[in-house]
């Protein structure tokens, strides 16, 4: 019965992506949340694309995001067609200049709600999504 609630959960409530980052910080100041900040490049970034297939879309992931994180995503594909907004390209590109010096990809970053770096990843997690997720969840628990 729990795995059918769950699954119904996730088809109901899909994790959704906030794609500003302003909006992002103010969400989790009202709701008392961390932001967890994830650089990509979803078209040509071989970790990157395991990284979200693996750990942000495992159900395990998606349930304790829902209840505890506000996401972001600034992503830099190289294809034309996968290219977001003018907008969307202007604010990743801040995000980077502030949070991703290096261009590193992928890199995931946990956040306060006042864009302060709480703790970071570089590349793919090296633990399993249940331990990378419980590891988040964790770090949420202590700072509510």
């Amino acid at each position: 019965m729990k795995l059918i609630t769950l699954f119904l959960l996730l088809t109901l409530f899909p994790v959704n992506w906030e794609p500003d980052f302003n909006k992002a910080k103010k969400i989790a100041k009202e709701k008392n949340e961390l932001i967890l900040l994830n650089f990509s490049g979803s078209d040509w970034c071989g970790p990157c694309i395991l990284t979200r297939r693996d750990y942000f879309e495992s159900q395990v992931f998606t349930a304790m995001a829902n209840e505890n994180l506000v996401l972001v995503n600034a992503d830099f594909p190289r294809k034309k067609k996968n290219m977001g907004t003018p907008e969307q390209v202007k604010r990743n590109e801040e995000l980077a200049e502030i949070y991703n010096k290096e261009g590193s990809f992928p890199l995931t970053l946990l956040l306060d709600a006042d864009g302060k770096i709480i703790k970071t990843w570089h590349g793919k997690p090296e633990s399993t999504p249940e331990k990378w997720t419980a590891e988040i969840k964790a770090i949420c628990d202590s700072k509510k």
